[in-house]
């Protein structure tokens, strides 16, 4: 009978502490906040709020079921502020300690998944080429294919790696990973990407334009056609607009042609900045932001870009600014337009 209260008792224990191994809670100890400042917690990947709390002297809790685990989010005082924190939740007991390093470097501990990041980061801070901290990345990913900082990494950063080396380093992730919603657009990626270059056919595709009608790329044959990735909130892009109004002005009776594929995600932003930037030009959009697809078949991991169409669908140009851009254009139209009709299927 000893015996066996004794092992309900272990069973009870090992029960408890089970539970207290799977409920997480986070709390934090803030400065400079006033009394009923809210607290945001957001999921990184999809934008959804998960929970908030209010912010009493500097101190907050928050006792939050979490949708999975690990799952990053991102803690912040409102969208603008500067009070904003990524991290890396997991089911346990967690802190958050700004006291000594402000909002956006607080001390978090309990999670592994917030320390292995964390690890990763401090690491990249004492690189100093892009190289350097790319390959930090990738022998992160291989060290770690079973941890969801893996595909998060990868999911940013495919763009810069390419196709390829992001499909073999895709290939080395777990199953959860590969399934998981980083997973699948780091797969949206590969299928997508063309792995388009200089010398090489345009990819066509097609999208909406600002009345909600399917405009394709290979519409414009016979056209020198730049075709450039912007968006209403990329001010390098909006400075551009002027210089792209002026050779648009200067060749559009050549054959020349912009193609604007926009990166924006709100319709009214995008419209209201083609209205006051005066952009008289074919525009495409489908609101997707960083996951839209003609930027995922063309590789493009920063804005403004563009690439350089002939009237044969060769690409001659990438990512063509102002002076640069003019002298490209002068070299091919101030000549006369070749009679093409239609390009070769790419």
């Amino acid at each position: 009978m000893k015996g066996l209260l004794l092992g309900l008792m272990a069973i009870f224990l090992i029960s408890c502490n089970e539970s207290l191994e799977t409920k997480f809670t986070l709390t934090g100890e803030t400065i400079n906040l006033n009394d009923g400042t809210f607290l945001y917690m957001i999921n990184s990947i999809t934008g959804q709020k998960i929970d908030s709390i209010q912010v009493e002297d500097n101190h907050f809790f928050f006792n939050t079921e979490l949708p999975q685990a690990p799952i990053q989010v991102v803690l912040r005082t409102s969208y603008r502020s500067n009070n904003n924190r990524r991290l890396w939740l997991e089911n346990n007991p967690m802190t958050f300690d700004a006291t000594k390093t402000g909002f956006r470097n607080a001390l978090v501990t309990g999670s592994e998944s917030e320390n292995l990041s964390q690890g990763l980061y401090k690491q990249i801070e004492t690189l100093f080429t892009f190289e350097e901290m790319e390959n930090a990345r990738t022998e992160f990913i291989k060290s770690y294919p079973n941890s969801p900082i893996s595909s998060d990494i990868l999911s940013i950063y495919s763009k810069h790696l390419g196709r390829s080396k992001t499909k073999r380093l895709f290939n080395l992730l777990s199953k959860e990973n590969k399934t998981s919603e980083y997973g699948r657009r780091i797969r949206k990626y590969i299928n997508l990407n063309k792995d388009t270059k200089i010398g090489e056919q345009f990819a066509d595709f097609e999208m909406t334009d600002t009345n909600g009608k399917l405009k394709k790329l290979s519409d414009l044959k016979g056209k020198t056609i730049l075709l450039e990735f912007w968006a209403s909130w990329c001010g390098p892009c909006r400075q551009e607009n002027p210089n792209l109004i002026k050779a648009y002005k200067k060749y559009k009776n050549n054959g020349f042609e912009i193609f604007a594929v926009s990166l924006d995600s709100n319709k009214d932003s995008w419209l209201n900045a083609i209205k006051k930037d005066s952009l008289d030009w074919i525009h495409v959009s489908d609101l997707k932001e960083q996951e839209n697809e003609a930027a995922l078949i063309y590789g493009i991991h920063s804005i403004p870009n563009n690439f350089l169409i002939d009237q044969n669908g060769i690409i001659i140009g990438r990512n063509l600014r102002g002076e640069e851009l003019n002298k490209k254009l002068s070299e091919t139209l101030d000549k006369p337009v070749a009679n093409k009709t239609s390009y070769e299927k790419p």
